[in-house]
């Protein structure tokens, strides 16, 4: 009797526990750094090279923030979107550095990676800043790449989460003569190139070599568009249904793969739905859906589903991303409905030995037996049925489990 009247109790102690458990929100720099002005054009420009969304997305970072006199600086030269990128991106360090982390470096000096380095545009060790406590309390930074010359100091700490998010103030722009290189603005960069030198050769030299598809790109670039440009391998296994199309098929098979939009990253991790391609005209659909579940996005037809694997571009108006898999459309290919399981002969139907329970096999699971074209117009019948997972209650998270038990707790109250 007294275990029953305890109960309650504990289950009220397991719900408070799980409830505060439960993951906490992620920061937000834009946020943290509207409270401090001095800094509004720094704050501006994390938001306009999209930096702000990758700082957002990292469990530890730190932020080395310069002020409006400093941007003023840097901004005197008017250098393209890109190359302010790669100089604030070096101002962003992927490791955590309060106030007093920066005073108690071991050995006086430590190295540390940046999201320029990230970004693998930074050859060598380019990427990486130098920080060292140095004699009466100052503390110096500086590129690894520049002879050990420290120009740059610690001026104060600006907003601390320890250890996830520390945003401090330097003296001025940390100096770089690599992340400070003039780079092409989005708009006049070749996207080819840039696909061919990122794993998506295959796909680029495809749409070289098909003129409509590649003046649909180029009339859509000013506007916004994004690219899922399939990886080098899945592409090229893919090549031979692509050469049965027709040619206006491998003109819409090729538009497909870009959306008359940009769309960031946070804007696609942040997105559930339908999306528009550039083949999109009329009665001919040619859609695709987003989903995303945590860092995962993945674009998904009634034929198959792809994976997002890296960014090779994302500046406004242009994004490119590479895909693990070629997204196929249902207007082209058609879902190979899975064939039933043959009926079992009637002796052994009837028969109740171990053997016969032992003949059931699970129907394969391969998307890629879906990749062959269309060749009816009834295709789309054959459509994949939709996952019966979907509607279920998931307990994976800790509220989840926790509301389980609070329902527990409070049915025990009212007996």
């Amino acid at each position: 009797m007294q275990l029953h009247r305890q109960l309650p109790f504990v289950a009220g102690a397991i719900f408070l526990l799980l409830l505060f458990a439960a993951p906490s929100h992620a920061h937000n720099i834009t946020r943290l750094l509207k409270d401090h002005p001095a800094f509004s054009t720094f704050n501006h420009y994390l938001t306009l090279t999209h930096l702000a969304d990758e700082i957002n997305s990292r469990t530890t970072i730190t932020v080395c923030a310069i002020d409006n006199d400093a941007m003023s600086e840097l901004l005197a030269s008017h250098p393209s979107i890109s190359t302010v990128k790669n100089v604030l991106s070096l101002h962003v360090l992927l490791d955590y550095f309060g106030a007093k982390k920066l005073h108690q470096i071991t050995n006086g000096t430590a190295l540390a990676a940046t999201l320029f380095q990230a970004t693998g545009s930074a050859p060598g060790s380019a990427g990486f800043v130098n920080i060292t406590d140095l004699k009466g309390g100052r503390v110096g930074l500086g590129p690894e790449d520049n002879g050990g010359t420290l120009s740059t100091y610690f001026v104060k700490s600006l907003e601390e989460v320890p250890y996830n998010i520390s945003v401090i103030q330097i003296s001025g722009i940390i100096p770089s003569d690599v992340a400070a290189a003039p780079t092409p603005a989005p708009s006049e960069m070749n996207i080819t190139s840039l696909m061919s030198a990122h794993g998506c050769k295959a796909f680029a030299d495809t749409l070289l070599a098909n003129p409509d598809a590649m003046k649909t790109y180029q009339d859509n670039a000013e506007g916004g568009v994004t690219v899922f440009c399939p990886l080098d391998d899945p592409f090229k296994a893919f090549l031979p249904k692509y050469k049965n199309l027709t040619a206006a098929g491998k003109t819409a098979f090729l538009e497909f793969l870009a959306v008359p939009m940009y769309l960031s990253m946070s804007m696609l991790k942040s997105n559930n739905g339908p999306m528009n391609t550039l083949a999109t005209d009329g009665a001919s659909k040619y859609d695709f859906t987003v989903q995303n579940e945590g860092e995962e996005v993945t674009l998904k037809t009634k034929v198959n589903t792809v994976k997002i694997t890296g960014t090779l571009l994302d500046e406004q108006p242009l994004a490119v991303y590479s895909t693990d898999k070629v997204l196929l459309p249902k207007e082209l290919f058609k879902a190979t409905a899975a064939a039933p399981a043959p009926a079992p002969a009637p002796e052994v139907a009837a028969a109740d030995s171990p053997k016969a329970s032992k003949k059931k096999k699970a129907a394969p699971e391969d998307e890629d037996t879906a990749d062959s074209p269309a060749d009816s117009p009834n295709a789309d019948v054959a459509d994949a049925t939709a996952d019966g997972n979907d509607g279920g209650l998931r307990l994976g998270s800790g509220r989840g489990l926790a509301l389980v038990v609070l329902g527990l707790w409070l049915g025990l109250l009212l007996v």
